[in-house]
């Protein structure tokens, strides 16, 4: 009966193994949206960004905007013409091209105050490996964990 589990267990994660690997939606600064007073670069800092995901950026305008600028744009906050600026509230950026991508908020001074994303987009098979490599480690512990459960039981 217990390895019965276990077999199912092992099924249900290998049929969801596939979602990872699917284009998604990122809500910059997930809860909290593209606001002031936000680490973005340690919120990014253990997603995984691939090509075929999009960025959303949900803030209140005119409070903000966001701006799709270079490195050097990003390092010193300096924005694009102003009819480059998205200001919808709900921008949407497509991730179509695997690379280095830096976003910054051109009203006022808010780039300076820390309001800027800084990602690095893989191409999806990358990103495949790099997720399976997160979810084998968490489902090895997992498994051994289950084992260890079912050999306590017998």
């Amino acid at each position: 009966m217990a390895l019965n589990k276990l077999v199912l267990l092992i099924a249900a994660v290998v049929i969801l193994l596939p979602a990872i690997a699917m284009a998604k939606d990122i809500v910059v600064g997930g809860d909290s949206g593209w606001t002031l007073d936000f680490d973005y670069q340690a919120w990014a800092k253990d997603k995984v960004f691939q090509v075929g995901d999009t960025l959303v950026f949900k803030y209140t305008p005119p409070a903000h905007n966001v701006y799709k600028v270079d490195g050097t744009g990003f390092k010193d906050c300096t924005k694009p013409a102003k009819n480059e600026a998205l200001t919808s509230g709900n921008d949407r950026v497509d991730l179509a091209s695997a690379g280095k991508k830096w976003y910054i908020c051109g009203v006022s001074d808010h780039c300076d105050q820390g309001m800027k994303l800084n990602i690095t987009v893989m191409d999806k098979s990358s990103a495949v490996r790099y997720e399976a490599r997160i979810i084998s480690s968490g489902i090895q512990v997992f498994v051994v964990a289950i084992i260890a459960i079912l050999a306590l039981m017998v």
